[in-house]
């Protein structure tokens, strides 16, 4: 939060002569921040490609086959980005741009796999859901049906919380890539989405969607 906070002020302070100074120091900021992250995450890759074992007999195919790919996309993104912080602090000669974009990629990766997981709940969670209301409903009330049908995913708050994070996390490595053209400060401000809703399923664990 604090890293895309800085990078969306940052960008969007340069341009105003008061707040040129600040928009140095946060620039600088996020940078540190980022790195700091990158040190947090160190390790991380493995424990990714060991969650893939608990999910290895898990009885819904779609779910299991995203999740296995998702999990095993994340750690190559985890990995490439240990190298980045290898080269950053120093201790090896990397090419960072390289890396960079072989971290993106992956990242983009287990993103879009999570989407299309967050996808089908939410659309079996409207088949299972339209057949109860289907029949008690007349065709004339067609427009209220999908009304009543989109009312329904307010139970299931942990599928649309989750497909609103990887919507906005799927702006980043899309940009980083060069496949869109999202200034510095929108994707500072995607990043602060994601990163708020994150912090909500730690306050609210209940509405982290299960398995992940």
């Amino acid at each position: 939060l604090l890293q895309y906070g800085s990078r969306a002020y940052w960008y969007y302070a340069q341009n105003i002569r008061s707040t040129q100074h600040s928009a140095e120091i946060l620039r600088s900021l996020e940078y540190t921040f980022s790195s700091f992250r990158k040190l947090l995450r160190l390790g991380r890759c493995l424990d990714s490609l060991y969650s893939t074992l608990k999910i290895m007999k898990y009885p819904d195919v779609v779910v299991r086959v995203t999740l296995i790919l998702s999990k095993i996309a994340n750690a190559l993104f985890l990995l490439a980005d240990h190298i980045i912080w290898i080269g950053r602090v120093g201790l090896f000669r990397v090419n960072i741009e390289k890396w960079s974009k072989v971290a993106n990629k992956y990242w983009l990766m287990s993103i879009i796999m999570n989407l299309t997981r967050d996808i089908y709940e939410i659309i079996r969670i409207l088949k299972d859901e339209g057949k109860d209301i289907l029949m008690r409903t007349p065709k004339f009330y067609d427009i209220w049906r999908q009304y009543e049908l989109l009312y329904h995913l307010k139970n299931h708050k942990d599928i649309v919380i989750d497909a609103i994070k990887n919507g906005c996390d799927l702006f980043i490595p899309l940009s980083a890539l060069g496949f869109t053209k999202f200034t510095p400060g929108a994707i500072g401000i995607l990043g602060m989405m994601s990163s708020i809703v994150g912090l909500y399923t730690l306050i609210y664990p209940l509405y982290k969607l299960a398995p992940s």
